[in-house]
């Protein structure tokens, strides 16, 4: 078995607020040192399973997933097969199962109803992501200690400058132990730069001109980020 660092949650082109095309996503990946990737677009596997063809590098893999919005929140399947049809959370946990995927509780304290959510499904939580502050990240991994989940961590990346920004190194891809996490947050002109993108992609003028503003005012402030190293074993 042989330790691997993994970026366990990234974007491309087939979601509606990225651009990233496949190709370029792969090639970062490595150049970052990192030895595997989740790709998981929102609701559809089509990007994930276009970057796995683009993989001809046997020492890096590819992990298939999809992100899929439930009716208590986003869910990620990973080691994905086919798509995910099912927007009801126990529903969509069945279609991962049934496929011998993994199931992933994102960002529990973004856009989740918890009181829907049963925990014993749940295969990891995401304690870790590159685009929310510290507090809400410290509160999803107190809500995994709770259940007794094991804690992983994801870029959630959208651009191409956010690949590898977190990073869970894992004893192996058949477990996917975690056992330490490197956390660096995103700038928040990445973040508004993905929703300039959302907004042209679902052709909405009036989010468009709302979040230029907040990407110009961004772009006056940008803050460097500060690497955290979390969960590491003795």
């Amino acid at each position: 078995m042989v330790q691997m660092l993994i970026d366990f949650h990234i974007h491309t082109y087939y979601s509606y607020d990225s651009l990233m095309k496949p190709a370029r996503i792969l090639r970062l990946a490595k150049m970052r040192g990192l030895d595997a990737i989740v790709i998981c677009d929102h609701n559809t596997l089509k990007g994930a399973l276009e970057v796995q063809a683009l993989n001809n590098d046997k020492e890096f893999k590819v992990i298939p997933g999809a992100e899929i919005a439930t009716d208590a929140g986003d869910i990620t399947g990973i080691f994905l097969k086919n798509e995910i049809k099912s927007r009801k959370f126990s529903e969509v946990v069945r279609e991962i199962r049934d496929q011998g995927g993994r199931v992933i509780l994102n960002h529990p304290y973004k856009g989740h109803d918890l009181s829907l959510i049963d925990f014993s499904m749940i295969d990891f939580i995401e304690g870790w992501n590159s685009r929310l502050d510290s507090e809400a990240n410290s509160m999803a991994v107190d809500l995994a200690r709770k259940h007794n989940i094991p804690v992983i961590g994801g870029s959630d990346a959208h651009v191409y400058s956010e690949i590898g920004l977190c990073r869970t190194e894992v004893a192996d891809l058949e477990s996917l132990t975690p056992l330490k996490t490197v956390y660096r947050p995103s700038k928040h002109i990445y973040i508004a730069g993905s929703q300039l993108i959302k907004s042209v992609k679902f052709n909405n003028p009036s989010l468009f001109f709302r979040t230029l503003i907040i990407y110009l005012k961004t772009l006056l402030n940008i803050k460097p980020g500060k690497a955290f190293i979390f969960g590491r074993r003795k």
